[in-house]
């Protein structure tokens, strides 16, 4: 089993990238974790502790936060994040990581790796956050921000697919996100899709608002790009800004502090349910293998957490199941 990770992508990288691959990689030895980056900086934060299972392949380039990403991936053919795509496209390793750039990484999986058979848009898949920790798998969030009728009835079967190869749900409830629950409500986007939904070999149980979703009104969200990213970042700022109002509510006096000691556990608890570090990374489906992204300020756990998804991925035969699926259409 071996994962490629863009050792250079991220706001921490490459420290916190290699220390959270160093962590995955001792924890799970069947594991082969290729590091692609800057061989000497890689070394430094390596150490003496490197198993047998950490392999680096070095990379003279990167792709930075602000490249245009076309340009980027098409340019620099020895950045760590293209040598990375290269790798899952030659079989050389069955899933890729990467907290770098993220158009820069959705053009590496068309581009490096390659579309899926059958598949007109890939899929940018996130895990959102539910209060009874089941969470919802949502796509897509960014990937394309226009979408078609067909590709949301793509999103579909590929997200039906995730849930019961990733989490073992044997007829995962898939919803379609709208303004409202009736049938006909939305635009012609919505509308058209809700048709094609209802005859697509899933459980399908219709419109969903996004007011619900974090009480899993559905196992599975289908959205375009566009309102998707809109809908995550929404929720994003919802929960930062709820904790730190309660942090700045919890410091204002003595009496709230000591309120805050005993219902610190809590708190904390709540807080870590909404974490992305808990997640992994997001999968961009309907590529010719596992493309994973990070979030940009991914540190050592979320890298972990991120091999630990990929791991099973691989293992549940995820990829292989999508395309056999969709040769079906």
């Amino acid at each position: 089993m071996r994962i490629a990770i863009d050792a250079m992508g991220g706001d921490h990288a490459p420290s916190l990238i290699v220390q959270g691959a160093l962590e995955a990689a001792l924890e799970w030895p069947a594991v082969h974790l290729i590091l692609v980056g800057d061989t000497a900086q890689i070394e430094a934060h390596l150490g003496s502790k490197r198993p047998s299972n950490i392999e680096i392949l070095h990379a003279e380039d990167v792709i930075g936060p602000d490249d245009e990403p076309v340009k980027a991936v098409r340019r620099k053919k020895n950045s760590s994040m293209v040598m990375a795509g290269q790798l899952v496209r030659e079989g050389k390793a069955e899933a890729m990581l990467s907290a770098g750039n993220t158009g820069a990484l959705m053009t590496t999986g068309l581009l490096v790796v390659g579309r899926m058979e059958g598949i007109e848009r890939p899929a940018l898949v996130t895990m959102l956050p539910t209060m009874d920790d089941k969470g919802v798998l949502a796509l897509d969030l960014g990937a394309n921000m226009d979408a078609k009728p067909e590709h949301l009835l793509q999103y579909a079967i590929m997200g039906s697919l995730y849930r019961s190869k990733m989490n073992g749900m044997d007829k995962p409830r898939v919803g379609l996100l709208n303004v409202g629950t009736e049938a006909m409500k939305g635009n012609e986007l919505t509308k058209a899709a809700y048709e094609l939904l209802e005859t697509a070999p899933i459980h399908f149980i219709g419109n969903v608002e996004a007011r619900d979703v974090l009480v899993r009104n559905c196992d599975v969200l289908i959205c375009d790009g566009f309102a998707g990213n809109i809908m995550l970042k929404a929720m994003e700022g919802t929960a930062g800004t709820l904790f730190k109002t309660m942090r700045d509510v919890f410091t204002s006096s003595l009496l709230s502090k000591l309120a805050a000691a005993i219902v610190q556990p809590k708190l904390r608890a709540l807080r870590n349910k909404m974490d992305y570090k808990e997640h992994g990374g997001a999968p961009l489906l309907g590529v010719n293998g596992l493309v994973v992204k990070c979030h940009g300020s991914s540190d050592v756990k979320a890298v972990k957490n991120a091999v630990r998804q990929a791991k099973l991925a691989i293992e549940s035969h995820l990829i292989s199941s999508i395309a056999a699926e969709i040769s079906r259409k």
